[in-house]
């Protein structure tokens, strides 16, 4: 068994990791475990304060403890992002954990909430919202290549949608359970970057291939 550490940067992440992907990943041979990221810890509310070197000194930290060790944190809540792209921000988090066995560490950057990922099926909305705001989600999904790209303004990032939408919506509570109920299969079918990472995590418990003599 792989023990993995994942490094979050809030609870409704912490919670998607322990309903959703440490289930999922357990039949590859891969323990989950999700640690929230340092301030965050200890917090009701958290997420959208993470840095480069915050997210970097986390992972080199856990890797002491860990078989492998990646992360879950949302590209709109980097203070430092500037204008990098979020690939550039994991080659600069990799370099600054200066880990280069691509194997262990794996810093995984979610375009661009963890909402978009619930914007894979709409239709899971109906556990906590009437028919006419699926309507307006599934119209605001149209728009978009993939629920990744849904993002074009601070105002109207994937979360901010879904509040307008269903005021009583609560991140923490509601979102992992409507990403348990569309599943991981339909957000992957959806969400190229996301399926990648789930693949890396996947190929975890698999036998390293040894070179042929």
């Amino acid at each position: 068994m792989i023990r993995l550490a994942i490094s979050v940067e809030g609870k409704t992440e912490e919670e998607f990791v322990k309903k959703s992907l440490t289930p999922h990943l357990r039949r590859s041979n891969v323990y989950a475990t999700p640690v929230l990221i340092g301030r965050a810890r200890g917090r009701a509310k958290s997420g959208g304060n993470v840095t480069i070197d915050r997210l970097a000194k986390e992972m080199r930290h856990l890797r002491r403890s860990f078989d492998a060790v990646t992360s879950l944190v949302d590209f709109y809540g980097f203070r430092d992002k500037s204008r990098r792209l979020p690939n550039d921000l994991v080659r600069v988090i990799r370099n600054r954990i200066g880990q280069s066995d691509e194997r262990s560490v794996f810093p995984y950057v979610q375009l661009h909430e963890f909402e978009g990922l619930l914007f894979s099926n709409v239709q899971a909305f109906r556990r906590i919202s009437p028919g006419s705001s699926i309507k307006e989600l599934r119209s605001i999904r149209s728009k978009f290549g993939t629920p990744e790209d849904i993002n074009d303004h601070p105002e109207t990032t994937p979360s901010k949608r879904i509040k307008s939408l269903i005021p009583h919506y609560q991140k923490t509570l509601h979102g992992p359970l409507i990403a348990l109920e569309i599943g991981l299969d339909t957000i992957r079918s959806e969400c190229p970057r996301f399926d990648a990472w789930l693949g890396w995590l996947e190929a975890l418990g698999e036998p390293e291939t040894q070179p042929a003599a």
